[in-house]
């Protein structure tokens, strides 16, 4: 059995997804699917064959249940002492696009190849992005 190549260079496209309205745990799974390339019939899994995706509203993206009150990022600074911790309500209130860009990321693989997917992803807090240049499509389904 051989091992499939996609022939040439793999043409990207670019997504704008809105996140208003959307859950975290949903919106980010579909994105990385796509950042993955797994709905691209080229897909390849050790070829990043994955599209660009811009994600837009990041500060309206709800969670569900009662995880908005509980939920805790944690940081570690590497020193004795150093755990940071973080609620959710706080960090949406102050970098809402880090907690899809923590969540998206972290769906993706940990390798060389997971770093270069996740480049492919832009996240902005408002409704505004600088990528119109390159024609995004609006991704509905997401």
């Amino acid at each position: 059995m051989s091992t499939y190549f996609p022939k040439g260079e793999v043409a990207r496209k670019w997504f704008v997804v809105d996140a208003e309205g959307q859950t975290l745990g949903r919106l980010a799974s579909r994105v990385a699917r796509i950042l993955s390339g797994k709905d691209n019939p080229k897909y390849t899994p050790f070829i990043d064959t994955g599209d660009h995706v811009v994600v837009i509203n990041a500060e309206k993206i709800k969670i569900t249940g009662l995880k908005a009150d509980s939920k805790k990022y944690y940081h570690y600074s590497g020193y004795p002492g150093g755990m940071k911790e973080e609620e959710f309500l706080k960090r949406l209130e102050r970098r809402p696009e880090l907690i899809l860009e923590e969540a998206i990321k972290g769906m993706l693989p940990k390798s060389k190849l997971g770093k270069a997917m996740g480049g492919k992803l832009k996240v902005y807090k408002g409704a505004q992005h600088p990528h119109l240049a390159q024609q995004p499509e609006s991704l509905t389904n997401a």
